[in-house]
């Protein structure tokens, strides 16, 4: 019998920052995750924006998110000697003089903090950019090498032992008061879902109200596009090395095809002829499904009838900003140091699981 005080169920963006901040705590940790190179995670660019929508609204929880993951990112680059986190402008490109004016008129109150940098209310001459109408200027944003950080974790994990490339099967797992055996093989203290989209098919957690969303994001090659900022205007386009880049992303609700799609190709390539002139080749194109969340607010904290059990996830389009954060208050909670915040606990959506609503 293997002896763990936490099992988590999932290795995305979620169970790996958590499983993380458990370890380090010095928590015995055991995670079992199948290893999908199409994974929500591995298929995101890993953008972090302060400033999104077409409301032009700071991002929820941003000055708080934000700066906790830069610092969280950055750790783990010096404990891996890789990099990781790219703290890179974002240029939010106008639509049109409407636009430009509605947003100088809300800077006015300065609802976004020291997130935004300032604005170009005429065409910046950003190499191979159109942006006629100029556009905003985001910082403390960037983006994450998500599929890279994964990686760097589960070679770690592989070679340590606490990471098991198996699919968890749900039906062998036997509960009690005091924790969990899974197969007969392994005792766990509590055990974490951290398994994305697919909860919706978890016996435990199905009644939780995520919506799976299809995201797809195309890499393409374009010399001449700057690639000193995250260019945002109807789809972001992230430098990730020379003259690549990853356009993204679509939002698909079910029913949705299973991978990639014509019609998301032309849809991403006709969003960036907006963004350049410049000719481009599309080299790659993935697709991935998020877990969303009815009101748009991530899902922490544990079952409200197996106490054994907890749930982490619905973090949607803004893993990589929410992840660091959400895990260290996930593992104060386990530790019994916090309370999980009312607007992300589970428990505002116990009524369901009560009537068994999905």
């Amino acid at each position: 019998m293997t002896d763990c005080d936490f099992l988590v169920v999932g290795h995305g963006i979620a169970g790996a920052t958590l499983a993380y901040v458990l370890r380090q705590r010095g928590h015995r940790v055991l995670v079992y995750d199948p290893g999908q190179a199409n994974s929500a995670s591995n298929v995101a660019a890993g953008l972090m924006n302060p400033v999104a929508g077409k409301r032009f609204a700071l991002t929820w929880r941003g000055a708080e998110l934000l700066p906790f993951a830069a610092a969280f990112y950055r750790e783990l680059e010096q404990r891996y000697e890789q990099s990781f986190f790219s703290e890179t402008p974002i240029f939010k490109l106008f639509s049109s003089l409407e636009e430009q004016n509605a947003v100088l008129a809300r800077s006015a109150d300065h609802p976004w903090g020291d997130f935004v940098a300032g604005f170009d209310t005429t065409d910046p001459g950003l190499p191979g950019t159109h942006a006629p109408f100029g556009g905003a200027w985001l910082q403390h944003g960037g983006h994450v090498a998500v599929r890279e950080l994964l990686a760097a974790l589960a070679v770690e994990g592989t070679r340590a032992g606490w990471l098991r490339r198996e699919t968890f099967d749900w039906a062998q797992l036997a509960t009690s008061s005091d924790g969990a055996v899974y197969a007969g093989q392994v005792r766990a203290r509590h055990v974490i879902c951290c398994e994305g989209a697919a909860a919706v098919r978890n016996p435990y957690f199905h009644w939780l109200p995520l919506t799976p969303n299809q995201g797809e994001v195309l890499d393409v090659e374009c010399p001449g596009l700057s690639s000193a900022q995250v260019l945002n205007r109807g789809a972001y386009v992230v430098p990730v090395g020379g003259t690549r880049f990853r356009v993204g992303a679509t939002y698909r609700w079910p029913p949705f095809a299973d991978g990639i799609t014509a019609v998301a190709r032309e849809e991403l390539a006709a969003r960036l002829s907006v963004i350049t002139e410049l000719s481009f080749a599309i080299v790659g194109q993935q697709a991935g499904v998020r877990p969303a969340v009815r009101d748009r607010r991530p899902l922490l904290g544990p079952h409200p009838t197996v106490p054994a059990l907890s749930f982490c996830g619905g973090y949607g389009s803004k893993g990589v900003m929410l992840a660091p954060r959400l895990a260290v208050l996930l593992a104060d909670w386990l530790d019994g140091h916090a309370d999980i915040w009312p607007d992300v606990s589970l428990q505002r959506y116990n009524t369901l699981q009560s009537v068994g609503v999905a």
